[in-house]
């Protein structure tokens, strides 16, 4: 088996080494050669491609699995500058073949404003972001859109550490990489009733209340201040993945992501001893 992984950031990096274990030969690219160095040292097929300038990889193979398309959208970049990535990104794709698409998306593209958005909700969506995901829906293309990514070294608090935060009174719209890893590889080799998802953990905290608790457990400072602004109501609704693949968070809440960071300090240090426990070494 083969997959490919366009644009190999944090989650496709996760997603390869799970199919590296299972002895699939696995494809990445990326966009810089200190990185396509790190991977290729991991044990994958690199390559170097900037979609902003080429559409294809030669010595690439023509025939796929699976594609996990994570090339961003970026809101850094015009939309005419991210238009033309994508169209290249189609050329690429309709140039090959594959069994199925996952293209990684943002839950950005609802706006920011009251309400609970399900995927069926088509009004005032993110320019920017709609285009990219009718650019890559080819055949056999599913779309997840992502929560704010979390887990493992990455935690909420350290982001805020002396900063003003506004956003506060918000509910968090979070998702765990350990459920997302599990929700793609999954959606790769089920049946899937649609084709475009909400990846997003069940249960929305408040966002001030999952920085509190993070600051406290991992010992980060807190934000300078917490402005109790008004603040919109924005939930996105992710139960539609979880009734069509019967699936179980691990991390349902934000909450539960502490247990599963992994941080030095200088008295002990914290190792993962399962996907949902730690343990303290001494």
């Amino acid at each position: 088996m083969k997959i490919l992984i366009l644009g190999c950031g944090w989650v496709g990096e996760e997603v390869a080494k799970s199919y590296k274990k299972d002895g699939v030969d696995v494809y990445v690219t990326c966009t810089s050669e200190e990185k396509r160095q790190r991977l290729a040292a991991m044990g994958w097929n690199t390559a170097v491609v900037d979609f902003d300038q080429e559409e294809r990889i030669p010595h690439f193979p023509a025939k796929f699995d699976f594609v996990l398309n994570s090339i961003p959208a970026s809101s850094r970049s015009s939309e005419e500058k991210v238009f033309a990535r994508f169209r290249r990104v189609r050329k690429f794709l309709e140039a090959i073949s594959f069994r199925k698409q996952i293209f990684l998306s943002s839950v950005g593209i609802y706006p920011d404003e009251d309400g609970v958005f399900e995927e069926s909700y088509s009004e005032k969506l993110n320019l920017r972001l709609l285009g990219a995901e009718q650019f890559v829906s080819l055949n056999n293309t599913v779309i997840y859109r992502l929560g704010g990514l979390f887990g493992k070294e990455r935690i909420f608090a350290k982001y805020f550490q002396h900063k003003i935060c506004t956003t506060g009174e918000q509910p968090a719209n979070f998702v765990h990489v350990d459920d997302v890893v599990r929700l793609i590889l999954s959606g790769f080799e089920s049946e899937l009733k649609s084709t475009l998802y909400n990846i997003v953990a069940p249960e929305h905290p408040k966002k001030k209340e999952v920085i509190l608790a993070s600051a406290k457990k991992y010992g980060f400072a807190l934000p300078s201040s917490l402005v109790a602004d008004p603040s919109f109501q924005k939930i996105v609704d992710g139960s539609a993945i979880v009734r069509d693949l019967n699936y179980s968070y691990i991390f349902p809440s934000s909450f539960k992501f502490l247990v599963s960071c992994w941080i030095l300090t200088s008295k002990s240090f914290w190792i993962r001893r399962s996907s949902s426990t730690i343990v303290q070494a001494l």
